[in-house]
């Protein structure tokens, strides 16, 4: 990924952080279901972490688990939360999803929950579920999450963008509006049909994708894949 756009995303989430852990405590059932299905032998990573909501329950699951996100300060959360609590069997590393700093294969685990979204750049984004497949066992299994394209708040927007391409269709600026800050967020919002089509191009087994509605109404607003290596 590019120094620039890197830097910008870190910058980012470093100046929300705070206001996103208030705001988002609780993790969501479907990636609980997933952690309960797991080996306690496991060895996890939680990719784009954020304030640590799924990474804990991983690691109340798994033998050993690795958070890693962009943002130092979201860490920094992170690291105050398990200092609180009796888990010593979390690592936390400070950088991005396209470029994961472990060997080949050494992972039985890995989640990638909202997170996949915000890297900018269709090539990235490849590149970010390449490193996923790499780092993964023979087997291995990731569950990976996205925001839909077609969800309430954004649907007309995309009808719009649709017929007038001024970025990459999918591509928004969300903005966060939450304790006086008001900072834009770079998202890629997805099709069904993109997301499952580029997880299987960098070689993934699809078990299952669902689509589920989180805030939205109508139409699902994220989808779920559960994806193995083969």
């Amino acid at each position: 990924m590019a120094s620039e756009y890197r830097f910008i995303t870190q910058e980012t989430w470093d100046a929300i952080a705070e206001s996103f852990d208030t705001t988002r405590q609780k993790p969501w059932n479907f990636c609980l279901d997933f952690i309960d299905s797991l080996n306690q032998k496991d060895v996890a990573a939680d990719i784009g972490c954020g304030n640590g909501r799924h990474l804990i329950p991983l690691a109340n699951t798994c033998s050993s688990v690795f958070g890693v996100d962009i943002s130092m300060k979201l860490l920094r959360i992170v690291q105050k939360k398990l200092r609180n609590s009796s888990l010593k069997n979390v690592s936390l590393i400070h950088t991005d999803a396209v470029q994961l700093p472990f060997a080949k294969e050494c992972l039985d685990v890995v989640l990638l929950i909202a997170s996949l979204h915000n890297i900018q750049g269709k090539i990235h984004r490849i590149t970010a579920l390449k490193e996923i497949f790499r780092v993964l066992k023979s087997q291995g299994i990731a569950l990976i999450s996205v925001w839909s394209r077609w969800q309430d708040r954004y649907f007309i927007y995309f009808l719009k963008q649709f017929f007038v391409h001024t970025r990459e269709f999918g591509d928004i600026d969300i903005y966060w509006r939450q304790h006086t800050l008001d900072i834009p967020r770079f998202y890629h919002l997805y099709s069904n049909s993109e997301f499952s089509r580029e997880l299987q191009q960098v070689g993934f087994q699809i078990q299952q994708i669902k689509s589920i509605k989180i805030h939205s109404k109508r139409f699902p607003d994220n989808y779920f894949a559960i994806v193995r290596k083969r």
